[in-house]
């Protein structure tokens, strides 16, 4: 960046006489900007890609920022602020503040109700930064951000130009400019009141960094109605019980946080209170630890504090020499002047001059409150030492009295990621809750409002390599351990068992994003009574799953499991009033036949949701014309690797879904090539997984195969959708021909009028391939009339017969001779023998 060039405006850096031209235009533009959402999605998306330059020396950002650093701080700082912009850091913060991923969507916080909530932006933020910290700016505006703001930012124009240039590269990486719109950073002098009236008199809210002065100074600029948040100073101290206080390691400790950052930070210790009355054992204590800060501050060469500084270091250390003639005090100091202790008798917590100047004070722990409590505007952390129950006690005490975070010795500046700062969490600061209420009839298949108005703003699909099964697998031996929660393994109907892992954070973001869906799918969890029948057991997830999903509707279910008793499940359905059935079709297809008669008695069930198969259109006669069933709908499309995928609306038909785009981004590709399809074209589907910390699954071959459905839904939905064509195992080359299994399923259903279950048998002859089809006896009496229609339907089969390449067979069989997977009762579609020799 040029001399000339000072100020970052939308992406832009303009000089000065152009920033101030556009500070006129302040007002109109947050009109703009803020009526287009700003989805998290994208501002995680961008930080995580600068977070990885931050840790790359090589690359060309890493260069300029380091350009803006003191020799030798670079390496530090810029970790520090690559910790902070991961993915799994503001993932993690997110969920804390706003209790979710999107906050920014209106969702219903009560599913039985058609009432809907979200986290809005304050509006216009302005961020007034302190001079003293470098990270702090750019932090402060990515917490906007994060809260949907326009965020503008003014340092001091004696800093470096870090901020500007970091917020710089977090606009240019996000591709839809988003980011870009809401950033302006100026640097200018708080001197220059014209351009600091210009910014606060538009804003909505102040964040203000800084000391009392800077507060209150932008609390007379803001307008009625502004929000001034005020990140100001604050103290911090340690309390030592009397057994803590003898225990060199605990003193060492503290040492090391009185040198650490030069007490510069709010969580430094100023004060370090002692569990005494006793003037004696204070003093005695002060010299000990004195010592320790010596050895301590000796190994850790300190830097020379400033005339101002220093001038204020020698006023309060020469006034606590004055006051041992009074006993009040008494100072142990290094004779280079590097550290200081100085004992009070006197327990009012007073600022220390900071630079390795301590105070040490008595507070008896009876007194802790009553003594703290006309300082707790300025309190901030307190470092306690004792033993269990003391620790719990003082904390309780202390936090009455104002402090807002409780450490162990020697760890006062350290923090966690999401931890709330100076007692609050700022992205609440930053937001407004919101409520649209709505009628029920209108709205009770809708999940999310906000689909109705666009299509969703998603990042662009990584650049990575295609991933498949294998490489799944084998990249679990290096998952990390903290995003190991869950195991699941899949049902393995189309090979061995998968096994998948899940942190309990990615998980319940799933179910809630599936619970959305299933609204959409026309679920009532205010009137409908669900009875849960998928599998159960050997970690697999179905089950398990839409008891999580129901759950979180707040529905009522009675969660059974699919279960070979086919006359206990049926009681428990008529005794408990069920009238909606979740299930695999294979299963409830097996239930509903064999309890058939008690089941029309019933005549509750109203509603089918299905998964991991589907039922063909033969199935779906008999379900309404039979059992009297209103709605059959997919409860979820999705697999046990990448949770749920899509959804079906109530005007959805056959195979088509709704994209869970707050989970995934679905990319098509052409079914030979690794190229995009045309538009409406058939391909396989290669889904990236956004939402999870440790298996994202970035351009994973899921084995469908599909295509996108375009135009708008009739549901209103702008949520984009796919039609599924079935899996690449379902179709198999017999014979030198290839052999489409739904094609099997749809001649059957045409020319047979059967409704049953369909299965491929594919074996190896002595001269020729054998295929067999296999049909439930109870619609399919006549094999052979079956064959016939079968081979005159479908070429291949009838070329291959003539060819001499294949014998084709079809056999009426009982229903429990189809195989089955025994994990998840999935119906095998095709068999292939050939593989097993």
């Amino acid at each position: 960046m040029t001399t000339s060039v000072l100020h970052l405006w939308q992406g832009e850096f303009v000089d000065e006489a152009e920033a101030g031209r556009r500070l006129d235009t302040l007002s109109e533009l947050a009109g703009r900007v803020l009526t287009r959402p700003l989805p998290t999605d994208v501002v995680l998306g961008a930080c995580a890609t600068v977070a990885r330059d931050l840790t790359a020396p090589s690359s060309a950002l890493y260069g300029r920022l380091t350009a803006h650093l003191p020799a030798g701080e670079a390496p530090a700082v810029l970790a520090e602020l690559a910790a902070t912009l991961t993915r799994e850091a503001l993932e993690r913060k997110l969920r804390r503040e706003l209790g979710g991923l999107r906050p920014e969507r209106l969702t219903r916080p009560d599913a039985r109700e058609t009432v809907y909530e979200a986290w809005a932006p304050v509006g216009l933020l302005v961020h007034i930064a302190p001079g003293n910290a470098a990270a702090v700016a750019p932090l402060s505006v990515v917490e906007g951000l994060l809260a949907g703001n326009l965020n503008v930012l003014k340092t001091s124009s004696s800093d470096s130009g870090l901020a500007l240039d970091l917020l710089a590269a977090l606009g240019a990486a996000d591709p839809s400019g988003l980011i870009a719109e809401r950033v302006v950073a100026l640097r200018f002098p708080s001197s220059r009141r014209a351009w600091l009236e210009a910014l606060c008199g538009q804003a909505d809210a102040i964040a203000v960094w800084g000391g009392e002065d800077a507060v209150h100074a932008a609390g007379e600029l803001a307008p009625p109605g502004c929000q001034v948040v005020a990140w100001g100073h604050r103290i911090s101290f340690a309390y030592l019980t009397g057994r803590a206080a003898a225990e060199e390691e605990v003193l060492d400790a503290l040492a090391e946080d009185v040198c650490r950052l030069e007490q510069q930070a709010c969580s430094s210790p100023q004060v370090i209170y002692l569990d005494t009355e006793d003037t004696g054992e204070l003093f005695a204590f002060a010299g000990r630890f004195a010592e320790r800060l010596a050895k301590i501050s000796g190994a850790r060469p300190a830097p020379a504090p400033g005339p101002a500084e220093q001038a204020e270091i020698t006023t309060v250390q020469q006034l606590a020499q004055l006051e041992q003639h009074l006993g009040l005090t008494r100072v142990f100091a290094a004779e280079d002047g590097s550290w200081r202790v100085l004992a009070d008798t006197r327990p009012a917590l007073d600022a220390s001059p900071l630079h390795r100047s301590v105070r040490v004070k008595p507070l008896p722990r009876h007194a802790v409150t009553a003594t703290l409590r006309p300082m707790r505007r300025y309190l901030q952390t307190a470092a306690v030492a004792g033993d269990h129950a003391e620790v719990a006690a003082l904390s309780r005490a202390m936090i009455a009295a104002g402090v807002t975070r409780i450490t162990p010795i020697g760890s006062m500046l350290e923090s966690y990621q999401g931890e709330p700062h100076d007692g609050v969490y700022a992205l609440q600061r930053y937001s407004r809750r919101v409520s649209v209420r709505t009628t029920d009839t209108d709205f009770a298949t809708v999940a999310c409002p906000d689909d109705l108005i666009e299509p969703p703003v998603l990042p662009p699909a990584p650049g990575a390599p295609l991933l498949g099964k294998e490489g799944v697998q084998s990249a679990l031996a290096t998952l990390d351990p903290r995003h190991a929660h869950l195991y699941f393994r899949s049902g393995g109907s189309t090979g061995a068992p998968a096994l998948s892992v899940f942190t309990c954070d990615d998980y319940d973001n799933q179910m809630r994003a599936a619970a959305d869906g299933l609204l959409a799918a026309g679920f009532d969890p205010a009137r409908d009574r669900a009875a849960n029948l998928f599998y159960c057991g050997a970690m697999y997830g179905s089950f398990i799953s839409f008891f999580s999903i129901l759950e979180r509707l707040n529905a009522t279910q009675i969660p059974m499991a699919a279960g070979p008793e086919h006359a206990v499940v049926a009681e428990a359905l008529i005794t408990h009033d069920v009238d909606t059935l979740f299930g695999m079709p294979s299963y409830l297809w097996q239930l509903l036949h064999a309890e058939g008669d008690r089941l029309r008695a019933h005549g509750r069930i109203r509603k089918v949701f299905y998964g991991g198969e589907h039922f063909t259109a033969e199935q779906r006669r008999v379900l309404t014309d039979d059992f009297g069933v209103q709605v059959i709908r997919s409860a979820a499309y999705g697999s046990t690797d990448l949770g749920p995928l899509g959804y079906q609306c109530a005007s959805s038909e056959g195979s088509v879904h709704h994209v869970l785009t707050d989970l995934h981004t679905v990319e098509i590709l052409d079914p030979h090539e690794d190229r995009p399809v045309a538009a409406g074209e058939p391909g396989r589907l290669v889904f990236t997984s956004r939402a999870r910390a440790g298996q994202r699954l970035a351009r994973y071959e899921i084995g469908d195969l599909g295509r996108a459905v375009a135009g708008p839904c009739a549901c209103g939905s702008h949520v984009p959708r796919l039609e599924l064509l079935g899996r690449y195992g379902d179709v198999v080359r017999v014979g030198t021909y290839f052999i489409n299994y739904r094609r099997i399923v749809q001649a059957a259903q045409e020319r047979l009028a059967y409704h049953g279950e369909v299965q491929m048998v594919v074996e190896a002859g002595t001269d020729r391939e054998r295929l067999t089809v296999r049909l439930d006896e109870q619609y399919a009496s006549d094999p052979e009339a079956a064959r016939t229609a079968l081979a005159r339907e479908i070429a291949e089969l009838a070329s291959a017969e003539e060819e001499g390449l294949l014998t084709l067979t079809v056999q009426s069989v009982p229903r429990d001779a189809f195989e089955r997977t025994p994990t998840s009762g999935k119906l095998r579609t095709v068999i292939d023998l050939r593989r097993r020799r």
